[in-house]
């Protein structure tokens, strides 16, 4: 277990962000600094992903989202886009094994569009296999893109108000978030992206409205537990008002 005395003593367990977010980037960066190809980068960067997810679960994180392949990574050359999804079916395979025996909850979150039917079918057998875990649940955005959820719920909403489920004076907020990706869960709490870079990039637009936001220089692959410490311990630190006083 990764979670040192010194830093269960320095974190308020008690006010632990309920839902954390993460923008895993700067593999591709990561390789180029040691003259590796990019796809080393995106592995080290899946190891890094492991110990987080085991870390945030031991520490009593409810729910966790990582940015896996967005809607715009289509646009990278066509055999890095080909080795991010063998990554990808390898990491689902792998995670009925390593991330379940944790006792962690796997889903998918993003559209199917575009993705092979071997993806999809191990998508579903994953999130079938860890369906009854009681751990972390752990949202994995692929073929993600936060603009095209929420027009995606839209319509969902609009083919209800056709259908006569629901009347347009029933759309609010809370129900509006029934028809994304993350319903039943909370909105993002923490929001944290590695890199040294500060945007969203597109990443659950809706659901970080109001996240506190944690950047770091660091690379993915070198973001440690002691790092998820940090972010944590510095968003208990912070006054949260959402939009009060």
């Amino acid at each position: 277990m990764f979670f040192s005395k010194k830093k269960q003593h320095e974190i308020d367990m008690s006010r632990l962000p309920e839902h954390i977010g993460i923008i895993m980037d700067g593999n591709g960066r990561w390789a180029k600094r040691r003259g590796l190809p990019r796809s080393a980068g995106h592995s080290a960067g899946a190891e890094s992903l492991k110990k987080i997810i085991t870390e945030a679960n031991n520490i009593g994180i409810k729910y966790i989202t990582v940015y896996a392949f967005s809607t715009e990574n289509w646009k990278r050359p066509k055999d890095e886009v080909d080795y991010l999804m063998s990554l990808l079916l390898d990491y689902l395979r792998n995670a009925e094994k390593t991330l379940s025996g944790e006792n962690v909850v796997i889903r998918a979150i993003g559209s199917r569009e575009g993705l092979s039917e071997e993806i999809c079918k191990q998508i579903d057998k994953t999130e079938k296999f860890t369906s009854k875990n009681t751990g972390i649940v752990m949202n994995i955005a692929l073929n993600y893109g936060g603009r095209e959820e929420i027009a995606s719920a839209a319509r969902s909403a609009c083919a209800d108000v056709q259908s006569g489920k629901i009347s347009v004076d029933d759309i609010d907020d809370k129900l509006f978030s029934e028809y994304l990706y993350t319903k039943n869960q909370p909105d993002v709490d923490l929001l944290i992206r590695t890199s040294g870079e500060q945007r969203l990039s597109n990443f659950m637009l809706w659901q970080v409205s109001y996240a506190e936001m944690w950047f770091t220089n660091k690379l993915w692959p070198d973001f440690k537990p002691a790092d998820l410490h940090k972010a944590i311990i510095d968003f208990q630190n912070r006054g949260r008002r959402f939009g009060g006083v």
